[in-house]
């Protein structure tokens, strides 16, 4: 549990998998675009095992097709108990906050305000 997240490639210049840290942040840019489907799921599930229940994923302005994928994940994962664009200080609509249900019997998410 609370392990980073890996990501391993062929074309990768590193030997193996990279680790990335797992914080209440998630900047997309970091990774391929192909990844974010694995990673996303990954990572927020990671965080739910360090009791981190309130995430903010970060995929940028652009077109908004990063943003439209990382919102369709987020609708399928049963875990996640809401999510909105980010306020204006923690970066519009280039980041994405995720509120999730904590794993059974984590009381770590008592403390958060209500919906």
């Amino acid at each position: 549990m609370g392990d980073p997240v890996s990501s391993a490639d062929h074309d990768s210049p590193f030997e193996g998998p990279v680790e990335y840290p797992i914080t209440d942040e998630l900047d997309l840019h970091a990774f391929r675009p192909k990844e974010v489907k694995e990673v996303v799921p990954d990572y927020l599930a990671a965080c739910r095992g360090k009791g981190i229940l309130s995430v903010r994923v970060i995929h940028g302005k652009g077109r908004g097709n990063l943003r439209r994928t990382v919102h369709s994940i987020l609708e399928k994962l049963e875990w996640v108990a809401s999510f909105c664009p980010a306020s204006e200080l923690m970066g519009g609509w280039g980041a994405t906050m995720v509120r999730l249900r904590p794993l059974s019997g984590d009381l770590s998410g008592s403390s958060e305000s209500g919906e």
